[in-house]
């Protein structure tokens, strides 16, 4: 008896943890946007729980001479997210005001390093979210259809596939690099 107490105390704990662990298309999507919605957006909240309650040093934090700082790292995310909206919704790449805009985090490198420090961890996090609502609005105007229409050489699914495997990446290296920060 008290080995299943002991079971059951376990599965309530742990229940709600895996409960968040669900792909469900939210309401005003059609099912397959709205389960990429849904991926993209447990990224997201990942990525947000390594960086959460950075302090100045953290964020600008560099590994070494070749890395890229959280901040940065955070910019490319929304950068490469901004860039598929472009290239999915209008068929085309970056205007100049966009490049402008996005190129250096787009690119990264030292550039990148020079040029994203000194501003705060929520400055990256309101670009990238400010990019996700976005999103979630374009993505809310198409069907399953257009998700699986060629755009160039690849599906818009297949694009948007790949704005979630690139955020995975780099939450793993974000994971790394908070965990190294004194």
């Amino acid at each position: 008896m008290k080995k299943l107490s002991q079971l059951l105390v376990l599965f309530l704990i742990s229940s709600p943890l895996f409960a968040q662990n669900v792909i469900k298309a939210p309401k005003g999507y059609s099912q397959d946007i709205g389960n990429m919605i849904s991926m993209l957006d447990n990224l997201k909240q990942r990525v947000e729980r390594n960086v959460r309650g950075l302090d100045q040093v953290g964020t600008d934090f560099l590994l070494d001479e070749n890395a890229n700082s959280p901040g940065a790292i955070i910019y490319h995310l929304a950068a490469t997210e901004a860039y598929y909206q472009a290239y999915t919704f209008e068929g085309r790449g970056f205007n100049a005001e966009e490049r402008k805009k996005w190129e250096t985090a787009l690119n990264l490198g030292n550039k990148a390093r020079g040029e994203f420090k000194g501003k705060p961890i929520t400055y990256y996090m309101d670009l990238y979210d400010a990019v996700r609502k976005k999103t979630k609005e374009l993505l809310k105007t198409k069907d399953d259809k257009w998700f699986a229409k060629k755009n160039g050489n690849m599906s818009n699914h297949w694009a948007w596939f790949h704005v979630m495997e690139h955020q995975a990446n780099h939450m793993g290296q974000l994971a790394l690099i908070t965990k190294r920060i004194n």
